[in-house]
């Protein structure tokens, strides 16, 4: 399986893709437990990456130790082909505003107003008079589809789907090229979820951005992920379209994408004709 994932890496390569986000035999662990051993995986850029996985599998230790929020004990990361442990601070000063995340919960300041936490980046990594700082983060609500007055109000005061839009307009307030989504639809309704993924597509065509987005949602894989790597067995099992995952034999990947909650997705062909959003 490690062997299929060089070789797809190998193959970009001479292809010419351009690697926004490379990790190579990066292995994590807690105490005597091995999360992840030896995880190979690209992101190529402008492409929305759906990335999978059993609960407990460390989707999320992953993309934490992929922000330096984790130690790895091993390994490399690039990020737009910089390896931070390389780096000076203000070089990943520099990287770190290039990037944007938006975690599971939103993890909003309940203290600040939507528009101050848009600016919580802003005033940590530059140095903006308020006026601008106020017109940048009214940009950014406008860009995420909520409504002016959501400027002034507390996390408290919204919903759970305009909490989730207000933590991405966060994420989006130094323009990045990579931002990360942690489960960015749970919570929602599939009304909600839906509208959220077409603003994430959106967003990617608008911005030009790359997105990496951890999820459990079969809609949001099928619907606008280009591509999609599935964790098991502490490394990337596979990756690649939604016909690549139909196809793979293994049984977790198998009751995943063709179980009886993705019955109502999988079209009867097989998934002919399907491979993410088609950009």
């Amino acid at each position: 399986m490690a062997d299929r994932v060089n070789e797809q890496a190998i193959e970009s390569e001479r292809q010419g893709r351009d690697v926004v986000l490379s990790a190579r035999n990066v292995t994590v662990g807690f105490g005597s437990k091995v999360v992840l051993d030896n995880l190979n995986l690209d992101i190529y850029r402008g492409e929305i990456l759906g990335f999978v996985g059993a609960s407990g599998t460390g989707k999320s230790v992953l993309m934490r130790t992929v922000l330096r929020l984790l130690p790895r004990r091993s390994g490399t990361i690039k990020i737009l082909g910089q390896d931070f442990d390389e780096l000076d601070e203000p070089q990943r000063n520099a990287l770190d505003m290039r990037l944007g995340v938006l975690f599971q919960q939103g993890a909003l300041f309940s203290s600040l107003t939507v528009k101050e936490n848009i600016q919580v980046p802003m005033r940590e990594y530059l140095d903006l008079p308020r006026s601008l700082m106020d017109e940048l983060a009214h940009l950014k609500i406008r860009m995420v589809g909520l409504a002016a007055d959501a400027a002034d109000k507390y996390p408290s005061e919204l919903s759970g789907g305009m909490i989730k839009r207000a933590a991405l307009a966060r994420a989006l307030a130094l323009d990045p090229d990579l931002v990360f989504l942690d489960e960015p639809t749970s919570g929602l309704d599939p009304i909600g979820a839906a509208e959220f993924d077409e603003l994430i597509a959106n967003l990617r065509d608008s911005l030009g951005l790359t997105v990496y987005m951890v999820t459990h949602d079969l809609d949001s894989l099928f619907s606008v992920c280009d591509r999609i790597a599935v964790l098991g067995k502490k490394r990337v099992m596979v990756e690649g379209t939604i016909d690549d995952m139909l196809a793979y034999d293994d049984p977790w990947v198998q009751a995943y994408f063709r179980g009886k909650r993705a019955r109502s997705i999988v079209p009867q062909d097989e998934g002919a004709g399907h491979g993410g959003s088609g950009k």
